[in-house]
């Protein structure tokens, strides 16, 4: 019997799936080779359809960005002038 070891099989944390970033260069390579034709394409289309098509495509050309939350509230008016001068350092510090 396999003995199990414990992590995470697969890709490791971070690491590209390479058939998408391979599908991700050949519609790159796609519009590279074709610019012209489908930038006459889009002009023929209506700016509806301009928009829809590429909102559609935009995720294949570019990273997706994720969602951040911020779930904690400042409360400026129950902080110190000490925690204010700390919390003004930390923003323009960055």
């Amino acid at each position: 019997m396999a003995k199990f070891e414990k992590g995470n099989p697969g890709r490791p944390k971070g690491a590209k799936n390479k058939i998408n970033t391979q599908m991700r260069d050949l519609i790159q390579k796609l519009f590279d080779d074709n610019y012209q034709a489908i930038q006459e394409d889009l002009e023929a289309l209506e700016a509806k359809d301009r928009l829809k098509f590429l909102s559609d495509l935009l995720p294949y050309l570019l990273p997706k960005l994720q969602t951040t939350t911020h779930n904690q509230e400042l409360n400026f008016d129950s902080m110190t002038d000490e925690e204010l001068d700390i919390l003004i350092n930390r923003i323009v510090d960055e």
